[in-house]
């Protein structure tokens, strides 16, 4: 295969927007908790190539069920991806990862390995339960820690910080989860949407959303400011079209891009109310 056409594939099985999406935040989270520069960039690039890592085994752990049901947009699937290629780049990735995290150092680079390995854990079958949605949870929920405890000196972050995280990583997982449902099922994936049903998953994910904006609003010291009452305005508006179009088309993708839409739109907020984590 010529380079141009492996790079490609790669890049299609990277799962670009989680890719762009994950590690934009941990940019803005870094930038909140006041890291400098050279050593953002280094957390930064962390979760970058944990992310790669758990998007390419991703795709190798589930060749067999994408081929199943012929998804069109899994290079492995359709034949463009060697399975063996996409795994030899999951481990080399999270080779680099663990790299980046020992150059971190303690306890900051431990808890983005952690967090990447949260992941992983998802990939490696706890997607097909009832808890499925619990990586989601420690993942995102974990990464504002990522962020402080790579501080000098470390700290942990507000608890709020958090809660914040694990609820948009749960509503992440939902949203993700909705346009799959049936091919899922198909090949054995019984993870919490599936159990649900595609319209109660929808509006839970609306629940979710809706209580991480009041725990953005009022979990901060103080009162809430401009910024954060028309950041609530507008990330309650737009979970609410967002979920209303899931539960009426649940093969959507469009609940999912609002869902990191909103985690950016709070991120803006906070570094404009002044805020920091």
């Amino acid at each position: 295969m010529p380079s141009s056409q492996l790079i490609r594939a790669l890049g299609q099985s990277a799962h670009a927007i989680p890719l762009v999406a994950v590690t934009g935040i941990t940019a803005g989270l870094v930038a909140l908790a006041d890291l400098p520069v050279g050593r953002g960039i280094l957390v930064t690039g962390t979760l970058f190539t944990g992310v790669l890592s758990i998007s390419w085994s991703n795709d190798y752990l589930d060749a067999e069920r994408d081929r199943a049901v012929r998804r069109p947009d899994k290079p492995i699937a359709t034949g463009a991806l060697k399975r063996r290629v996409a795994g030899v780049a999951a481990v080399v990735a999270l080779g680099l990862t663990v790299a980046l995290s020992a150059a971190v150092g303690w306890p900051g680079g431990a808890v983005a390995l952690a967090t990447v390995l949260g992941a992983w854990a998802y990939n490696l079958g706890v997607k097909a339960t009832v808890l499925s949605w619990l990586p989601y949870a420690f993942s995102f929920g974990m990464l504002p820690a990522v962020a402080t405890l790579s501080a000098s000196p470390p700290r942990w972050p507000a608890a709020w910080t958090m809660t914040v995280g694990a609820l948009l990583g749960v509503a992440a997982h939902l949203a993700d989860a909705l346009p799959d449902l049936g091919d899922d099922v198909a090949t054995g994936i019984r993870g919490l949407p599936h159990r649900i049903g595609a319209r109660a998953t929808a509006l839970t994910d609306a629940a979710i959303l809706l209580t991480a904006s009041a725990v953005i609003l009022f979990g901060p010291p103080g009162q809430p400011g401009p910024w954060q009452w028309a950041s609530f305005t507008a990330t309650a508006l737009m979970s609410a079209a967002a979920a209303l179009l899931a539960y009426r088309d649940p093969s959507s993708r469009r609940f999912f891009l609002a869902i990191i839409l909103i985690a950016a739109l709070d991120l803006v907020s906070f570094a404009l109310a002044g805020i920091r984590i």
